[in-house]
């Protein structure tokens, strides 16, 4: 076999191969077996008829058509591997000169990894938030913590904003009372908005046994979307009472006795919090600097793949599981179709360009993946997909995606690079040293910002040298 490579332009290649048609021999002896178990000849035990009588009765074309089909895959991935090519996706195959008995000539079409030079990233310089917490930030986590441990009591008198009230509701479209529609002793308290818009005004100023009507856009169910006419009854009014703040809410709401070492403690987790923000946003702008460094060529195959399956993912997963559909989520977020359309394509390209510059800069800095950071990666991921460890483990092993999660883990570590390198200053001009820790904890995440990751789901620029 010969091939050569013709470079299209920097994201795609042209092969040109040309195969002996003595190669083909392992191939056409799979073709005539594989058209015997299929076919029977009167005369012939079935598996057992001659190939000249095949090539009589179905045509040499046919043997030589399954022969092909076998062999392109073969004699493709040998020209890739020869070529030391990092291809992407499948290739545009065509078949150039097929002569029985001399040659097959095929061309193979397919985009390839760009070549990428990285400049000297040293000097990258970033600004983070400053890492503060006032005394009103530790204040609304105890008000919030304090939320938590509130108690509530029936009162004989009109339902108020915050009271918690048991209610039946009943939902009509067109006359008609929905199947989904009916639901009986909903706690709700009022204020929260976490039910029907109108359902605040519907309910305010009714005691128990009190009814009132309202016409609402329903957020989910059979008739998502569709303007209902809604009953509520209220069966009973409760006041929400609040745990005094001292030490005995202290003990009661922590491990802390005191009410002094609770608020030192939630000052402490703030800070913690803050701190991770930090380093997150210090990650995301080294990024951003780098790309700005790299002319990343992204190949349009793989843009336009890559955009599909972010608007799958969104469609069919995200916003299913919400009841909701595109266009109603537009509505919701307040943007048009092409805002929509130019932020997926924009955020396809960023997690595009920061896959090839990562992945470079595994290659150049040599970084490799050991089983603990593995690991430690897995458990994380299992724990956003909400799995379990095991079950995330056998569903990537089963789906093969054991060198999905190795990459993420090493782009991660590519990015820890290069934030090590870089200056990071917080607004008050002071400079962050970021802790270990918490790059470990976020760099894999900032390092595929803006990827499908439906996991376990291979990223789209996963190299691959299928025919």
């Amino acid at each position: 076999m010969k091939s050569a490579v013709e470079t299209l332009n920097p994201t795609r290649v042209r092969l040109s191969i040309e195969v002996p048609f003595e190669e083909l021999k392992d191939s056409l002896d799979a073709a005539y077996k594989k058209i015997n178990q299929q076919v029977t000849v009167k005369g012939f035990r079935k598996g057992k008829i001659p190939a000249r009588v095949i090539d009589q009765r179905f045509g040499r074309g046919a043997v030589l058509e399954e022969a092909v089909n076998d062999a392109l895959p073969k004699f493709y991935t040998d020209a890739v591997n020869e070529a030391e090519l990092n291809v992407l996706g499948q290739p545009e195959v065509d078949i150039t000169e097929l002569k029985d008995g001399e040659t097959l000539n095929f061309t193979a079409e397919v985009d390839v990894r760009p070549t990428l030079e990285i400049p000297d990233y040293s000097g990258i310089e970033v600004e983070v938030d400053a890492v503060e917490v006032t005394d009103e930030d530790v204040d609304k986590a105890v008000e919030e913590l304090r939320e938590r441990f509130a108690s509530t009591a029936p009162v004989e008198r009109a339902a108020e904003e915050g009271d918690v009230v048991t209610l039946d509701l009943e939902a009509k479209v067109d006359g008609e009372v929905l199947e989904d529609g009916v639901a009986s002793g909903v706690s709700y308290t009022i204020g929260s908005g976490e039910l029907l818009d109108g359902i605040d005004d519907a309910v305010k100023g009714l005691e128990a046994g009190g009814e009132a009507t309202f016409t609402s856009e329903l957020k989910g169910g059979s008739a998502a979307g569709k303007e209902a006419e809604v009953t509520v009854k209220v069966s009973q009014v409760a006041k929400r009472e609040l745990p005094e703040l001292d030490d005995d809410f202290a003990q009661l709401a922590s491990e802390f006795d005191t009410l002094e070492e609770l608020r030192a403690d939630s000052r402490k987790r703030l800070e913690n919090m803050k701190q991770y923000d930090q380093a997150t946003q210090a990650q995301e702008r080294v990024l951003e600097k780098l790309l700005e460094l790299v002319e990343v060529p992204v190949p349009e195959k793989l843009l336009e793949d890559e955009i599909n399956t972010r608007k799958h993912n969104l469609e069919h997963h995200q916003l299913g599981q919400m009841g909701l559909d595109l266009e109603k989520y537009l509505e919701i977020q307040g943007k048009t179709a092409e805002e929509f359309d130019t932020e997926t394509k924009e955020a396809a390209v960023k997690g595009i360009k920061t896959q090839f510059v990562l992945d470079e800069l595994v290659n150049k800095e040599k970084l490799n993946v050991n089983q603990e950071e593995l690991t430690e990666h897995l458990m994380r991921r299992a724990a956003s997909s909400n799995m379990s460890p095991d079950q995330f483990a056998q569903a990537v092993v089963e789906g093969g995606q054991v060198p999905m999660l190795v990459g993420e883990v090493a782009r991660g570590k590519a990015l820890a690079v290069v934030v090590e390198a870089a200056t990071v200053k917080d607004t008050n001009g002071e400079v962050v040293d970021l802790d270990d820790e918490d790059e470990d904890e976020t760099s894999t995440e900032a390092s595929a910002e803006g990827s499908t990751e439906e996991a376990p789901e291979a990223p789209a620029a996963e190299e691959k040298t299928e025919a």
